[in-house]
């Protein structure tokens, strides 16, 4: 397949009127169109007005989506607690399916074509089962809890420890290496020692498995670890070896100077996601200051409960807005760092490689946008107009390791409306979320 449009290889790299030709799974070529049509002109031809990498969530909850609205305006514990837990620990299997495969729709249509997904402790496998036939990239893990959790997600933690292992001989590697696996701790507040150390020796057990959770997210949740165990929150993770290259913290909003070194020293990755930690009131990264260590900043969305959309261009615009406004600061955080936050980063820190850019040899993940819309006329700087204007919407191509899974605007991989069907279904029964978030008041 050969695809033209102007091209954003990187966030450095424009070839504006440009071609990028798919080989199997692969990125066979990349260069100015005139060039690339004479050297293939066999090859069918699709264009698009720009063609990008596909984008990387950093950190989503895909299993999350039919609870989008119920918990408005509460702070994290309380949403979490109150809201969000008892509505995972209410679905059963198809339930999760019909959730999993809603969340996976909405990355598939906005330009999302790998995530790292923090599932729930129960019925694991409807997710990973719906990513692969979605056809999604993804870094999939099943949720650890066992202690200070409610019912329905309470585990013993021998066997949620062995409920893991199970999962990771079963999917990771699984759909053509497209979903790996990743060890998923809720966060230290309800996950024991013996269970956090668990996860460690399970992800060092098995090559390429990674870990992903929670951390620093609110000061309730930093005060609540230091009460159980003396130490920070990412000092207490980095005690029992939730730190690394292989280990991905969401958040990390509220760090002291010892928890930055720990994070840069140990070569952990970070996301961040701007627009869940303004909803929740828990604060704002300091994302400026990771950069300037070499710490590997990616970008997520979080959950749709406290995002309300897995849009990653909105996060993108609002990954810089927040920066600047919290440093006064115009040139923090630029259009260029936040789009490598949403390519290459995300990236390195699902672990996959050969993803994140339009490189020859590279991964066919590519994702093509429409820019006749008012929002990018006139259009001075593709960049700019991705990261500041471009919405989901915008998004009329997506492609995961050479697979076409949305063309012109239409997911082929999937009935989109029938998806949205059952999921409206399934929602009717959360009224009784939707009716306590709209108690909550002054």
């Amino acid at each position: 397949m050969l695809l033209t449009g102007s091209v954003v290889a990187d966030s450095s790299t424009v070839v504006e009127d440009g071609a990028v030709v798919v080989d199997g799974s692969r990125i066979e070529a990349v260069g100015e169109r005139a060039t690339i049509r004479e050297q293939y002109p066999e090859h069918e031809v699709d264009s698009y007005d720009v063609l990008i990498p596909g984008l990387v969530g950093g950190h989503v909850h895909s299993v999350q989506s039919l609870g989008r609205g119920i918990a408005d305006d509460t702070e994290l514990l309380d949403w979490l607690f109150d809201y969000v837990l008892p509505m995972e620990a209410s679905l059963d299997a198809e339930q999760m399916e019909i959730a999993a495969t809603l969340g996976y729709l909405e990355l598939v249509e906005s330009g999302t074509t790998t995530c790292i997904d923090h599932l729930s402790v129960a019925h694991a496998d409807a997710a990973f089962e719906a990513a692969g036939e979605m056809g999604i990239r993804g870094l999939l893990g099943k949720v650890l809890m066992d202690q200070r959790s409610p019912e329905g997600l309470l585990e013993d933690t021998d066997a949620a420890l062995a409920e893991t292992e199970r999962l990771i001989q079963t999917y990771h590697g699984a759909f053509d290496d497209r979903i790996r696996y990743a060890v998923t701790p809720r966060f230290a507040v309800s996950c024991s020692e013996e269970c956090l150390r668990g996860a460690r020796e399970l992800a060092d057990a098995y090559d390429g498995v990674r870990i992903h959770t929670h951390a620093s997210e609110n000061r309730s949740e930093i005060a609540t670890v230091e009460e159980d165990t003396g130490m920070r929150n990412v000092e207490w993770l980095d005690e029992v070896g939730l730190t690394g290259e292989d280990v991905v913290l969401a958040h990390c909003v509220w760090t002291d100077e010892r928890e930055r070194e720990i994070l840069a020293e140990t070569g952990t990755h970070v996301t961040y996601c701007p627009s869940s930690n303004m909803k929740l009131a828990s604060g704002i990264a300091p994302i400026a200051e990771y950069v300037d260590r070499g710490i590997n900043v990616a970008l997520g969305n979080d959950g749709p409960p406290c995002n309300n959309t897995l849009d990653p261009f909105t996060e993108m615009r609002q990954a810089s807005l927040l920066q600047k406004v919290d440093s006064l600061d115009p040139t923090a955080t630029p259009a260029q760092h936040v789009f490598d936050m949403a390519t290459v980063n995300g990236a390195r820190a699902a672990g996959f490689e050969k993803l994140g850019a339009l490189r020859e040899g590279w991964r066919a993940d590519i994702v093509g946008i429409r820019t006749d819309v008012t929002r990018a006329t006139p259009l001075h700087d593709v960049l700019s107009h991705l990261v500041f204007a471009a919405h989901g919407d915008d998004v009329q191509f997506t492609m995961v390791d050479g697979e076409v899974l949305q063309r012109d605007g239409e997911v082929v991989v999937a009935d989109a409306d029938e998806i949205r069907r059952r999921a409206n279904a399934v929602g009717l029964d959360l009224d009784e979320y939707r009716e306590d978030a709209r108690q909550i008041g002054p």
